[in-house]
């Protein structure tokens, strides 16, 4: 399975497109999750937003390794793409994800909890 369809990339890179003017500022634009991946061995999970218009391999999400202390940042889908856990199994699309909640909203749940809850 591929980690991100073509639908789903247009989706991150248009409200990448939209954030990019906003960067910074205090209008930045609170999107909902567009697509949720895990890693099913390793206990990883990452909710993206957006992809960089000028690095389409850059993602923006809230990022959870697991490690009781998520964080909004960037990430890597090459690098995503390849990643194994300890049972060698890959990162992986939630088919079933629907978010009902800007990330912000996410992430304030995180920092409480320690780990993304979806």
């Amino acid at each position: 399975m591929q980690i991100l369809t073509q639908s789903l990339r247009e989706k991150l890179l248009a409200n990448g497109l939209q954030q990019q003017p906003l960067r910074g500022t205090a209008r930045e634009i609170d999107f909902t999750p567009v697509v949720k991946l895990f890693t099913p061995d390793a206990g990883a999970t990452w909710l993206l937003t957006e992809m960089d218009p000028d690095d389409p391999d850059v993602a923006f999400g809230l990022c959870d390794l697991g490690l009781g202390c998520p964080e909004m940042g960037n990430v890597s889908l090459s690098e995503l793409s390849v990643l194994r856990g300890p049972l060698g199994l890959t990162v992986e699309r939630d088919l079933h994800f629907e978010a009902d909640k800007p990330l912000s909203v996410f992430a304030g749940e995180a920092r409480r909890l320690g780990r993304i809850r979806v």
